[in-house]
C-alpha cells in the first residue's frame, strides 16, 4: 500500500469513494473535488489517497483547518472533513495508516489536535477512532433552517 497526496488524475476515482460515502450526491462530487485542485474549496485544505498493491486507489482522506471544533479551545484546528476505506480494504490497516499521515500533516504545520466526527448511528466509524486515540466530547443534533 501506498499513501500520496491527490492528483487531478484521481478526481474518478475519488469521486467514486466519496459517492460511496455519501449516497445520492454523485453530481457533487467531481465538482467539488475540482474547487479543490483549483484552490478554492472552503472543505478540503488537504487530500491523501491510499493505493494498494495494484496501485488502485482504495481510500482517501480529507482535511480542513477549521476556526472550531467541539472539545477544543484552540482557534484553528486541523479536521477530517471525510475518511473512507473501500470495503475490500477495510481491517488491513488502511483506515489507520490515511488518519497517521492525517497527523503526521498535522503536526508538520504545528498543530497538536486533530478533530473528527461521524454519525450518530456509524458505529464502525466511532470505534475506529476510539481504537486510533480520538476521545469522544460532545454528541449533538445539528439543525439548519433556510430563511
Amino acid at each position: 500500500m501506498n499513501i500520496r497526496e491527490t492528483v487531478s488524475t484521481d478526481i474518478p476515482e475519488w469521486a467514486r469513494m466519496r459517492d460511496l460515502l455519501w449516497p445520492g450526491n454523485r453530481d457533487d462530487q467531481e465538482p467539488e473535488i475540482e474547487s479543490y485542485f483549483e484552490g478554492t474549496s472552503t472543505d478540503i485544505v488537504q487530500a491523501f489517497v491510499i493505493e494498494d498493491e495494484t496501485q488502485k486507489c482504495a481510500g482517501f482522506i480529507e482535511l480542513n483547518i477549521r476556526n472550531f471544533a467541539e472539545g477544543s479551545r484552540q482557534p484553528e484546528v486541523p479536521y477530517v472533513e471525510a475518511w473512507y476505506i473501500d470495503e475490500v480494504h477495510r481491517g488491513k490497516g488502511y483506515g489507520t495508516k490515511l488518519m497517521a499521515q492525517a497527523e503526521t500533516w498535522a503536526l508538520g504545520r504545528g498543530y497538536r489536535e486533530l478533530a473528527s466526527d461521524a454519525v450518530l448511528d456509524n458505529h464502525r466509524s466511532i470505534a475506529a477512532h476510539g481504537k486510533m486515540g480520538f476521545k469522544e466530547v460532545e454528541r449533538v443534533v445539528c439543525f439548519l433552517k433556510q430563511l
